[in-house]
């Protein structure tokens, strides 16, 4: 659905996207990550056709994104970071106004609004002005907009950003219905709504891609493991973090104080599991355990190791 080929875009001075190649097929969820000038909107635009590449092409359903814009166009669904939305309009008017630019008319487009209104839940504002709207339906009714002709591609750069916990909720189970008719590469910085919506992750930093596979397999694939949480009783926490650090596979350690207990949380090397030595020292040292588990590592921390390096 998505073939991108030594994809590059320069500024003066500025080079935001170097020799970008990556493919999405028909039917996935693909997350695009970054930190925030990593080039992720530049790649979004230059597929939506809002900018031209510098070099190398980028094709939507086969047609060149370019060369053939209109082409691809009519395939793609895109909903920027910032919807730009008319605050005067109604919520009907608006998609009325909107499905008519993108050639719908008579039965055909008050068929799609009424389905894109009844599908993003905006049913019971259809009527108010969108100006009076929360940040929440305002989002949705960008997506509405981004739904109404039907397309095979949808590109969401946050769609979830400046919601609230109940919001986001709403539109990751949209996100994850509208999964079963539409392709999805999706933009977020928040990582666990990717590894639940997500087949497939592609991690993009200073222009270039770091990572490109399952949540599953870069998790898998970090030089450090997971957590272990470790909850002792100790006079002197801050020795007990030195020895906790001389155990060969231990990476890192942080401490927290609760009164007379103490929790270092420990990152461990790739495929080791110190649990045993921890349990040997802190017998030895006579500390009071009350907690010594494992954690899995997660997306956001994989995400940290490969754009931060080892850097804290």
């Amino acid at each position: 659905m998505i073939k991108v080929e030594n994809l590059t875009k320069r500024y003066a001075g500025f080079t935001a996207i170097e020799n970008l190649n990556f493919q999405v097929e028909k039917g996935e969820i693909v997350g695009f990550l970054g930190p925030n000038g990593a080039g992720k909107s530049t790649t979004m635009r230059i597929l939506s056709s809002y900018l031209p590449p510098t070099s190398g092409r980028a094709s939507i359903a086969g047609y060149d994104v370019f060369s053939q814009s209109m082409e691809a166009r009519r395939h793609l669904g895109y909903m920027p970071e910032n919807v730009p939305l008319y605050p005067e309009m109604r919520v009907k008017e608006y998609l009325d106004y909107r499905g008519a630019l993108k050639e719908l008319g008579g039965r055909r487009l008050r068929e799609r609004v009424g389905d894109v209104t009844a599908l993003c839940s905006l049913s019971d504002v259809s009527n108010r002005l969108i100006g009076s709207l929360s940040k929440g339906y305002r989002q949705r009714v960008g997506l509405a907009d981004t739904l109404l002709s039907s397309p095979d591609l949808l590109i969401l750069d946050e769609p979830t950003i400046g919601l609230d916990p109940n919001q986001i909720r709403q539109v990751r189970e949209l996100i994850r219905n509208l999964a079963r008719h539409h392709t999805i590469l999706l933009s977020t910085h928040i990582l666990p709504e990717v590894e639940m919506t997500c087949k497939r992750v592609i991690i993009i930093n200073r222009g270039r891609i770091e990572a490109a596979d399952t949540p599953e397999n870069l998790v898998a694939s970090m030089r450090s493991a997971g957590g272990i949480r470790f909850e002792a009783g100790t006079s002197d926490p801050e020795e007990a973090k030195r020895l906790l650090l001389s155990i060969k596979a231990i990476r890192e350690v942080t401490v927290q104080t609760r009164g007379q207990w103490h929790l270092f949380t420990l990152r461990a090397e790739r495929g080791s599991d110190p649990r045993e030595e921890l349990w040997r020292l802190a017998c030895e040292r006579r500390w009071s355990v009350r907690e010594l588990s494992w954690r899995r590592a997660t997306l956001e921390e994989a995400f940290v190791e490969l754009t931060l390096g080892d850097e804290p």
